[in-house]
């Protein structure tokens, strides 16, 4: 299989900030890869790269094939952050012009304008100026400029940014139609739980630096279940029972239930069997590690506690604006 994007090397800074650290990355055709990480991790800067937006202080980028993706723009689509729409513009003429200048003749252009209108549901704003629009509006508006041209290669920056509950699902379901058709799909998000929705593979960022750069199947595979969820059926049941069963490293109550911690040298489905059997349960969960475990636990090393807490209150911000990507 040929690759879509391969850095070797790869680093930026901006004055005494780096915000990219000698990064290796190959992203394969046909794949649908998200950077994960939270905000300033250098996941901008990352895509700015292999766009050749920015260019590189050291080592080198290859896009589809080509020396840089200059080489190939008329081959990419791209959602940057701050969306990129000219306010000023109405809508249909703004998706036309960019289309055009990806090399449609001038009725596709038109024609696949309103085409991706129509599918984003956004028929109405079609004579709208792009200042006039909603956040969320703006954002499926730039998705359409992004991809009515037919990318190989889909980068999207935070691409689910401003989007209610409905649009999210409506352009997850377009990123997932786009991908099975054979667009190789790069995106980024600090909301971990995204990454593992869409996601057959994971780069995570950290401080300019990868910190895991493999397959979601390995990953899940790679991290056993060592934390159980129960609600007992009995809400007055005596938790106490359970602390006779070996295995069990901590039981914390969590509203109506507990949180349960498995020790790393026991059969979590074994000690699974026995809680049901000493505390019958209305329900009960045995749960993998969520991409966000996984990230906190390799940026911030096994043993940090102190680490760890900081990174996931940089976690939890989510869209406040506070802060950006570097």
């Amino acid at each position: 299989m040929t690759n879509a994007i391969v850095l070797n090397g790869v680093a930026k800074s901006f004055g005494s900030k780096q915000a990219v650290r000698d990064l290796d990355l190959v992203v394969p055709k046909g794949s649908l890869c998200g950077f994960i990480g939270p905000n300033g991790a250098g996941k901008t800067t990352t895509l700015r790269l292999i766009l050749s937006i920015l260019l590189p202080d050291r080592g080198t980028v290859g896009v589809l094939g080509r020396g840089s993706a200059l080489e190939a723009k008329d081959l990419i689509g791209y959602l940057p952050e701050e969306r990129g729409l000219y306010r000023k513009m109405k809508v249909g003429a703004f998706l036309a012009y960019i289309a055009r200048l990806k090399g449609l003749d001038g009725s596709t252009a038109r024609r696949r304008s309103r085409s991706w209108l129509e599918r984003l549901g956004l028929e109405s704003v079609e004579k709208k100026r792009c200042e006039e629009l909603s956040k969320g509006m703006q954002q499926k508006v730039g998705f359409a400029a992004a991809v009515l041209h037919g990318p190989e290669l889909l980068v999207l920056d935070e691409p689910f940014s401003g989007l209610d509950p409905v649009s999210l699902r409506l352009v997850r379901e377009l990123v997932f139609e786009l991908h099975a058709s054979g667009t190789t799909v790069v995106f980024s998000t600090h909301v971990m739980a995204q990454a593992e929705e869409l996601c057959e593979r994971v780069v995570m960022i950290h401080d300019g630096a990868k910190v895991l750069d493999a397959p979601v199947a390995e990953i899940r595979g790679g991290y056993d279940p060592r934390s159980i969820r129960l609600e007992p059926l009995d809400p007055r049941s005596d938790p106490e029972r359970l602390r006779a069963i070996r295995g069990i490293a901590s039981l914390t109550r969590t509203g109506a239930g507990f949180r349960i911690e498995l020790t790393q040298d026991v059969d979590a489905v074994a000690v699974l069997g026995e809680i049901v059997l000493a505390l019958p349960p209305a329900r009960v969960e045995l749960k993998r590690k969520t991409h966000e475990d996984v990230f906190v636990e390799n940026a911030s090393g096994r043993g940090d506690d102190s680490r760890r807490a900081s990174l996931r209150a940089t976690l939890a911000v989510r869209d406040s604006g506070q802060e950006g990507d570097a």
